[in-house]
């Protein structure tokens, strides 16, 4: 989660100055980057370079912007942050000039290898408190302390410690450690992504996505919940960031969701659930997204392809809720004046679409590397919003979205960072390897015990970190086991993205539900257990495609359509069991019924054995439908109070 507005500075003069320079240039070099201008110009350029002065620049903005503790100056930047921020552009720029000569003689463990080691792994701990807190740095220094103490350790965790020295320039310098995959795919990918998001806003875009949701589902019974069901899906496709969902959309869709008669819980709920899910909707997924590309090495709409059934499941469980929620309480949608024309917001805004179907064709068909995607999409939006009418792109504006970049950028760099440091940890110590055993045995080679204990690992690994960090750990530990015992390797990457994600709804720490019940003015517990119930498909889907590849589009036509159309039927019944209305009211054994016709319907009919539960799931589910709309006519559904 990116640091609130309280923990940055309000900066003037030359602090001011030297932040926007620095945020400003954290976005410049990474378009660039993404852009392959080194090859454009011809210049041999080590990734570790940019990486290094990436993270000199992201490190140098920390600590001019962000403030060390509540009580730090707020509108200038007290000397020692002065001296930490040049402190985090010297360890970067070392990397960026010196590389290319230390490349060749890494295992040298020289004095300015080993200082300045020590110093980006202490400047990247106390960057990471500043931005998102102690839970992160805690993380980090355990695995740090376990390379150096692995021998205390017991049984399987016991390994051969290593020295200090060799720590601080194992993790500074090598390909494992800082300068890995995790912080890799930040600077190179995620930058034009967001940049794509912060151009789309500087331009209205956000407003036109917001229009055409109202447009779409405002009239409807229910109909402020199903704006924010749509509306935080289109936001999801260009954010990627639940948090970030809640706090632009939920401003303004949960106190309409309470106008119209949701429990402010509920309308919390349904906000937090729904831009959770923007982490798993394509094109633009979560960061965790292109890390599974990044470490699986196939190209990033590759996996985005595969996640796009189980992101429409996400989204029917939710959107069905939503429908019967509406209907069990008698809410109506909203009143037509209140509602833009379609021609009308066509009309102003269908140019936004251009952008969204650049970044579609050069992903998807095209197959460009995904930074070089979005920034396709970024220069695409900022000609179209050069000749908006409304909103017109001006300089100030396209300077402002640049900066807004690289402070977004910030908490993503620091997590991503961290995260490199477990990889790094993990690799010298040899743990990731003898953890796989570890797991594959306790599981007695039972995929779906390892399954299970991976969902709940996830899930309570979850609490107050991002999602981007659990995946890595568990990408590292976890996933060599689940491909080990025969799931497929997207399937088995894409099960711990998932549950990864859940932490952000699941009690008792779930910061998308908590930034949205603190919109709602709700209560926190029940926003989150609303928002389990919500989100429930998340908690199944999983389990199914990480053992029937065609939920993730692989296989043939007929066996896609068939699991497709059974698992639409699931989705539904299990929404109906958990909304506990069909009609009418539903008593808990008939919520237990629904539920279990749903769960049958979820295997694809890929064997024996799933045909003969999806016909008894069918049955049970037709038989479930008609006993109820029957029940209904005969005696009217009576109101909920």
């Amino acid at each position: 989660m990116a640091a609130g507005p309280s923990k940055f500075r309000s900066l003037t003069g030359a602090g001011r100055a030297a932040e926007r320079a620095l945020l400003s240039a954290l976005t410049l070099v990474g378009a660039a980057w993404a852009l392959e201008a080194p090859q454009l110009v011809g210049r041999a350029f080590f990734k570790e370079q940019y990486l290094g002065l990436f993270l000199g620049l992201a490190l140098g903005s920390v600590f001019l912007g962000v403030k060390s503790h509540p009580r730090s100056p707020t509108r200038r930047v007290p000397w020692y942050d002065w001296l930490l921020s040049l402190s985090g552009l010297t360890v970067g720029a070392y990397v960026l000039v010196m590389y290319p000569t230390i490349a060749y003689h890494l295992a040298v463990l020289t004095p300015d290898k080993v200082w300045l080691g020590a110093l980006a792994i202490l400047l990247v701990l106390e960057a990471t408190r500043r931005l998102v807190g102690w839970v992160i740095v805690a993380l980090g220094a355990a695995f740090i302390l376990y390379a150096k103490f692995a021998y205390l350790f017991p049984g399987p965790l016991s390994a051969k410690g290593s020295s200090w020295e060799r720590i601080a320039v194992y993790l500074y310098l090598d390909t494992n450690g800082l300068f890995g995959f995790p912080l890799a795919v930040t600077a190179s990918i995620v930058v034009a992504f967001i940049f794509f998001g912060q151009a789309l806003y500087a331009v209205g875009g956000d407003k036109f996505l917001t229009d055409l949701a109202l447009v779409a589902m405002g009239r409807y019974r229910g109909g402020p919940a199903k704006v924010a069901v749509v509306a935080s899906s289109l936001f999801g496709t260009v954010s990627g960031s639940a948090v970030s969902n809640v706090v632009v959309d939920g401003a303004i869709t949960i106190p309409m969701m309470k106008r119209t008669g949701y429990a402010p819980h509920m309308a919390a709920a349904i906000e937090a659930v729904a831009s959770t899910g923007g982490q798993i909707m394509p094109p633009v997924m979560g960061v965790a997204a292109f890390l599974i590309a990044e470490y699986l090495a196939i190209p990033y709409g590759e996996v985005a392809l595969a996640a796009v059934i189980p992101a429409l499941l996400y989204y029917l469980a939710l959107f069905v809720q939503v429908d019967l929620e509406a209907a069990k309480y008698r809410l109506v949608g909203l009143p037509r004046d209140q509602l833009p024309r379609f021609r009308s917001v066509m009309g102003r805004g269908w140019s936004f679409l251009i952008p969204l179907l650049v970044l579609v064709y050069t992903l998807m068909i095209a197959v460009w590397q995904p930074g070089k995607a979005g920034m396709a999409a970024v220069i695409t939006t900022l000609l179209v919003g050069a000749f908006q009418r409304e909103d017109r792109l001006t300089l100030t504006k396209l300077l402002t979205a640049i900066e807004e970049t690289g402070r977004v950028l910030l908490d993503l760099v620091a997590i991503t960072a961290v995260a490199g440091f477990v990889i790094g940890v993990l690799q010298l110590s040899g743990l990731a390897f003898k953890f796989s055993l570890l797991l594959v045995g306790a599981a007695g080679g039972n995929s779906l015990v390892l399954l299970t204990l991976t969902a709940i690992v996830c899930i309570v690994l979850g609490m107050g970190m991002p999602t981007a960090v659990i995946y890595v750990m568990l990408a590292v530990l976890v996933g060599p086991a689940l491909v080990q015992l025969g799931i497929a390797p997207l399937g088995a990457h894409l099960f711990l993205f998932y549950f990864g994600m859940l932490s952000m709804i699941t009690p008792p720490v779930c910061l998308a539900t908590y930034a949205a019940a603190s919109i709602g003015r709700a209560d926190f517990m029940k926003t989150g257990w609303a928002g389990v119930r919500l989100g429930i498909v998340a908690y199944v889907v999983p389990f199914f495609f990480a053992y029937h590849p065609a939920l993730l589009l692989k296989g043939t036509a007929v066996d896609i359509t068939l699991a497709v159309t059974t698992a639409v039927i699931g989705v539904v019944l299990l929404g109906i069991a958990c909304a506990g209305f069909l009609f009418r009211p539903l008593g808990w054994a008939k919520r237990g019924v629904a539920a279990l016709a749903g769960l049958f319907l979820f295997p694809p009919p890929s064997g024996g054995v799933w045909v003969a539960a999806n016909v008894v799931g069918l049955a049970l589910g037709v038989l479930f439908v008609l006993w109820e709309r029957n029940g209904a006519r005969l005696s009217p559904a009576r109101e909920i109070p």
